[in-house]
C-alpha cells in the first residue's frame, strides 16, 4: 500500500509530458543530379568564398562581416535570448522580499501616538513539481539555439549576396569593356565606309549602316556604366559604408572573371546532412522545440501547484526595541492549488499549444523540402552551364573567324556589307552572352554553397 502514492505520484509526472508527434522526413541516400558531384562529406570551410581566390572578393566579405547592421542585430539578439534563459530559470526559484514600515496612530481619548515599526523579510517559491522548470528552461535554450542558427543564416546570406553582387560588377565591367572596344573598332569602320563613300566605292546605305553599328555599341556605353554605379551602391550597403565612403573595387581584376574561370569540385555529401548545416532548416527545428516547450507548459498550467511562503523579522512599539530578542516574530505556510473550473480556458490553452507545434512541425518538413530543392537546382543549374560555357566559347571564336573574314572579303569586293553588320552583330551578341554565361556559373557555384549551408 505504500507504494501507491509513489505509483501515483510517477504518473502525475508522466501526464506532464504530452505526447507530440515527430517529424516525416523522406531522406534519400544521393541527389538526383549529384552524379557529377562527390558525396563525401561537406568539406566546405567557414571562409568557403575563398575558393574563388580573388583577394577583392576576399576583402569585401571580410568588410562586410564587421561592419553590416544586420549581423550585428542578430549577434544582439542571441545575447538577447540568453539574458531570457536567466529570466526564465529565476521565475522558479525563491524570491526574497522585504518590507520596513513605521506608523504612528493618534488616540484622542487617551492623547497618546500608539507607535509601531516592522522589519519583515519574506521568502516564497511556488515549487515547480510538474517539470514546468524543465519545460520552461527546455525552451528558453531553444530560443538561444534559434537565434544562433538566425545568425548564421544572417551571415551565410550576407557572404552570398556579396560574392553574387561582386562577380555581378564584374559581369556589367567586362560587358562595358566588350561594348567600348565594339565601339571603337567600329568607330573605324565607319571612317574606311566613309572614305570609301567619298571616292565612289561604298554607297550611302552602307554608311548609314554602319553608323547604326556604332550607335548601337555606343548606346549600351552608358547602360553598363549605370549598372555598374548601381552595383557599386549595393555592394556599398552589403558592406556598411555609405556611399560617398566606398571605394571602386574590381576595376583591374575585371578580366579575371573570363580568363581564370575554372570548374570548382565541390563535395555535396548525401541529402541528410542539410538537416544539421542549413541555417533555414536549423532555425525551424529550434521553433519546433520552442513549441513543444510550450504545450508541456500548458499541460503543467492545469496541474496542482504548491507553494512555501516563510515570514520572519520583528515588530514593536519602540524603535530601541527592534532588534531585542523579544521582538522577533516568524511564520511560514505552504499552500496547494489545484485548478478546477475555468470555463474551458486552461484546456484550450494546450489544445492551442498543440496547434502551434503542428504548426512548427509542418513548417519544419517544408524547410527541408525547400533546401532540397535548393540543392538539386543548383547542381542541375551548374551541370547544365558547364556544356553551354563550352558550346558557347566556341561559338565567340567561330564569329569572331566569321567577322574578320567577311570583312576581309567586303574590303576585296567579294560580299555584300549586309553580311559584315551580321557578322559584327553576330560577334557582339555572343560575347556578351558568355560573359553572362560565365558570371552565372560563379553565381551558381555561391547558390550552391549557400543550399548546402555554407561553412557550418
Amino acid at each position: 500500500m505504500r507504494r501507491i502514492p509513489y505509483i501515483l505520484l510517477v504518473l502525475i509526472v508522466a501526464s506532464c509530458n504530452p505526447r507530440l508527434s515527430s517529424p516525416r522526413l523522406s531522406t534519400h541516400h544521393e541527389y538526383i543530379f549529384g552524379a557529377n558531384f562527390s558525396n563525401d562529406s561537406i568539406t566546405l570551410s567557414r571562409d568557403w568564398w575563398q575558393m574563388f581566390g580573388d583577394t577583392t572578393l576576399n576583402r569585401l566579405v571580410t568588410r562586410a562581416l564587421a561592419q553590416n547592421k544586420n549581423i550585428a542585430i542578430a549577434a544582439s539578439r542571441i545575447e538577447e535570448a540568453r539574458h531570457n534563459l536567466v529570466v526564465t530559470r529565476s521565475t522558479y526559484w525563491p524570491s526574497i522580499s522585504g518590507t520596513i514600515s513605521a506608523e504612528g496612530k493618534y488616540e484622542s481619548a487617551t492623547d497618546n501616538i500608539a507607535q509601531s515599526y516592522k522589519i519583515l523579510p519574506q521568502a516564497s517559491w511556488e515549487i515547480p513539481l510538474f517539470g514546468s522548470l524543465r519545460h520552461a528552461t527546455k525552451g528558453a535554450k531553444a530560443a538561444i539555439d534559434y537565434e544562433v542558427w538566425q545568425y548564421r543564416g544572417v551571415r551565410l546570406a550576407l557572404e552570398a549576396e556579396v560574392a553574387t553582387t561582386y562577380f555581378t560588377l564584374l559581369q556589367y565591367r567586362q560587358d562595358l569593356k566588350i561594348a567600348k572596344r565594339s565601339s571603337e573598332l567600329r568607330r573605324e569602320m565607319v571612317t574606311l565606309i566613309d572614305s570609301l563613300y567619298n571616292y565612289g566605292f561604298a554607297s550611302g546605305v552602307n554608311l548609314e549602316q554602319a553608323q547604326s553599328l556604332l550607335y548601337t555599341a555606343e548606346a549600351d556605353i552608358p547602360l553598363y556604366e549605370r549598372a555598374i554605379a548601381q552595383t557599386l551602391l549595393s555592394l556599398a550597403t552589403l558592406t556598411g559604408d555609405t556611399p560617398d565612403a566606398f571605394i571602386d573595387v574590381g576595376i583591374e581584376g575585371s578580366s579575371a572573371i573570363t580568363n581564370d574561370y575554372q570548374p570548382y569540385d565541390i563535395t555535396i555529401g548525401v541529402p541528410s546532412d542539410i538537416l544539421h548545416r542549413r541555417p533555414d532548416v536549423m532555425s525551424a527545428y529550434y521553433t519546433m522545440q520552442q513549441s513543444a516547450a510550450n504545450v508541456g507548459l500548458a499541460r503543467s498550467a492545469r496541474l496542482p501547484s504548491v507553494t512555501l511562503t516563510l515570514f520572519g523579522g520583528t515588530a514593536t512599539d519602540k524603535v530601541s526595541k527592534l532588534f531585542s530578542s523579544k521582538g522577533w516574530v516568524a511564520d511560514a505556510m505552504a499552500s496547494i492549488a489545484q485548478p478546477i473550473f475555468n470555463f474551458g480556458g486552461l484546456r484550450r490553452r494546450e489544445l492551442a499549444a498543440r496547434e502551434a507545434y503542428q504548426q512548427s512541425l509542418l513548417a519544419y518538413e517544408q524547410s527541408y523540402i525547400e533546401a532540397l530543392s535548393d540543392v538539386e537546382s543548383s547542381l542541375v543549374a551548374i551541370t547544365s552551364s558547364r556544356e553551354e560555357l563550352l558550346r558557347y566559347a566556341g561559338l565567340v571564336k567561330s564569329y569572331r573567324n566569321i567577322a574578320i573574314m567577311t570583312y576581309s572579303l567586303y574590303r576585296n569586293g567579294l560580299s555584300g556589307y549586309l553580311d559584315v553588320i551580321d557578322a559584327e552583330r553576330s560577334l557582339y551578341t555572343s560575347q556578351m552572352q558568355f560573359e553572362n554565361l560565365v558570371a552565372q556559373q560563379y553565381i551558381n557555384y555561391i547558390n550552391l554553397c549557400k543550399a548546402l549551408g555554407g561553412g557550418y
